[in-house]
């Protein structure tokens, strides 16, 4: 006697028939949800538009006045995502005058935002379309923003310039960016056997260790001073 086995059913929902007018605002949303299902069930290149459009029960003349194209949907869909990525690191920063819960918050926005997209952040993040320039120069403005709002927080809190400042910044938010993705690709690993939670408090302790002694303006000026003393030294005759 023999089994059939099925395979799990990778299409999208079917769509629930053509919808009525909605304002732009909330037609583009739908749109970019309807996009972002097909993008994540089909991938980005195998998607067609007329499923898209289908998913979000319109026609595909309605689809093509909001989106000319399915690089402007993938385009729509990142700004979206680096909107929402702003927003979780803004609201870190801000909830708290505790320096040490905001690396905690810094850190976890990263594992948060991660998390909640799953399939879509590695489409829009981890794709092969990160070669396309501006796909490209959107991701390097989203980091830059995120580096010049942690700057901002640590030269006022530790007494580092502006120079220092966007460095710490910018490592930061590298090792909770790396750490986060690295988690994400192993989370139902049981080998891994590492929740969010304990993810996010050992990255956040290796962070607070080093952040939090970190040299104010004397240590600088002192470190400066040396690499010039040292700079300016002759050596002797030989």
């Amino acid at each position: 006697m023999t089994t059939t086995h099925t395979q799990p059913d990778s299409r999208p929902d079917p769509p629930t028939g053509r919808q009525g007018r909605l304002p732009r605002s909330a037609r583009r949303q739908q749109l970019l949800q309807a996009a972002r299902d097909i993008f994540v069930a089909r991938g980005y290149h195998a998607a067609v538009m007329d499923e898209i459009a289908d998913r979000a029960g319109v026609s595909k003349p309605v689809l093509y006045q909001h989106f000319p194209s399915k690089r402007e949907l993938y385009l729509g869909l990142l700004d979206e995502q680096v909107m929402h990525l702003g927003e979780r690191m803004v609201t870190a920063l801000q909830d708290t005058n505790d320096n040490k819960d905001r690396v905690h918050g810094a850190i976890a926005a990263y594992f948060e935002f991660v998390d909640a997209e799953g399939e879509a952040f590695r489409l829009l993040w981890e794709s092969d379309l990160r070669n396309d320039p501006e796909v490209h120069k959107k991701v390097e403005r989203a980091f830059a923003e995120i580096v010049s709002a942690l700057a901002d927080t640590i030269n006022a809190e530790s007494g580092a310039g502006p120079a220092q400042s966007h460095l710490l910044s910018a490592g930061l938010s590298g090792l909770a960016e790396i750490s986060a993705r690295w988690w994400l690709e192993r989370r139902n690993d049981r080998a891994s056997d590492l929740s969010k939670d304990e993810a996010v408090a050992l990255i956040s302790a290796l962070a607070w260790r080093g952040i939090s002694g970190f040299p104010v303006h004397s240590d600088l000026r002192a470190g400066a001073a040396g690499e010039s003393s040292a700079d300016s030294t002759v050596d002797p005759p030989g």
